[in-house]
């Protein structure tokens, strides 16, 4: 069987994407593909879903970031945008995802979009609600740790103890 000629072949984009949840979720490649491709299918149909074709190929989340580079086809990537923001949970964890950029080559995206994101995170002892409690601190945010979840902060909200 022979190759598509190159004018046939598929043209793709690649979207660099951040996600963002609270300190105590795991996230994974497979659970994110898979809201993708739900996100897609909702928003954009079964024909829509299908012609974007959404694929995850780099994943990486630790503690309570991650990154992502989502394949799209050419001419479908404001489609693919909108599903990637109708996405806000993956595995029953609340999620922020936001698109850093689109590029032409895997490479180019994970250079400028991706890899320099700079953010260490501590966890500290805080005054919130007049009572001390453990928060994770990351640049001018914090997510503090309620009795049995997380609330986000900002400087002005909380106290160092």
């Amino acid at each position: 069987m022979k190759h598509l000629p190159k004018h046939l072949q598929p043209r793709w984009r690649y979207l660099a994407v951040e996600l963002e949840t609270w300190p105590d979720a795991v996230i994974d490649r497979r659970a994110f593909q898979r809201e993708c491709w739900y996100a897609a299918q909702n928003l954009l149909g079964d024909p829509g879903s299908a012609h974007a074709d959404m694929t995850v190929l780099r994943f990486e989340f630790a503690g309570e970031t991650g990154e992502a580079i989502v394949r799209v086809r050419r001419g479908e990537t404001e489609p693919a945008r909108a599903a990637l923001a109708c996405i806000d949970e993956i595995d029953g964890a609340a999620v922020g995802v936001r698109v850093c950029g689109i590029s032409g080559t895997i490479r180019a995206a994970e250079e400028k979009y991706l890899g320099r994101r700079g953010q260490d995170s501590e966890k500290r002892n805080v005054v919130f609600g007049n009572e001390e409690r453990v928060a994770v601190l990351r640049e001018c945010v914090a997510d503090v740790r309620l009795d049995e979840a997380f609330t986000g902060a900002t400087d002005l909200d909380y106290d160092l103890a």
